[in-house]
């Protein structure tokens, strides 16, 4: 079933995410809100898996506004260390947010392990106001962990991360070169599938 939407409400705080939304829903011409210009708080990620948080953020920012909204809940999963850290990705770049801080504990978790192998994964809820219809979608990309980190474009860990089959990191790659492989870039090539235009 196709999805009409004219306006959609992005359930972010984070305005690298949200550029990458605008840029890939840019397309279908929908005009692209974010609940951080509304004001929104943040509500807590209680969930116990990525499509629980993504669906609490999306309930949260719809029953706020009324608007259909798209959430996301996304993370890196290092293989040595146990799919770490995975739910608390965010966390582990402490209290300032600052995601060298959490690249630095990765690496220090990871030590001399030979295996570096990681992916991330997006899943995106979008939730509707009539009826609360949901539809949950996920992508993933899998690569390796690099020290010292490189590059400056991006967002959040993507200067350390090196996705299979390509030389440079996600902070060196233009958002159209990410975008193309990217979880994120995945998850709503699937969403869009289901989304059209009036």
């Amino acid at each position: 079933m196709r999805i009409s939407v004219k306006k959609l409400l992005i359930a972010t705080h984070n305005r690298g995410k949200l550029r990458e939304f605008q840029t890939l829903l840019a397309p279908l011409r929908i005009e692209v809100l974010c609940a951080g210009d509304l004001g929104l708080p943040e509500p807590e990620e209680t969930g116990a898996t990525f499509a629980d948080n993504a669906l609490l953020k999306a309930h949260a920012a719809m029953k706020a506004t009324g608007l259909p909204t798209l959430a996301d809940d996304s993370g890196l999963c290092v293989n040595a260390l146990g799919g770490e850290p995975a739910l608390h990705t965010a966390r582990w770049c402490g209290l300032q947010k600052d995601p060298m801080v959490g690249m630095e504990r990765v690496q220090k978790e990871l030590g001399d392990a030979a295996d570096r192998s990681a992916y991330f994964i997006c899943v995106l809820a979008l939730v509707l106001p009539d009826g609360g219809q949901e539809e949950v979608v996920e992508g993933r990309c899998a690569g390796n962990i690099v020290w010292p980190p490189r590059g400056t474009l991006g967002h959040g860990y993507d200067p350390f991360f090196v996705p299979d089959g390509h030389a440079c990191t996600f902070g060196e790659m233009s958002a159209a070169e990410k975008q193309a492989i990217s979880h994120r870039g995945h998850a709503l090539e699937k969403l869009l599938a289901l989304l059209t235009t009036p």
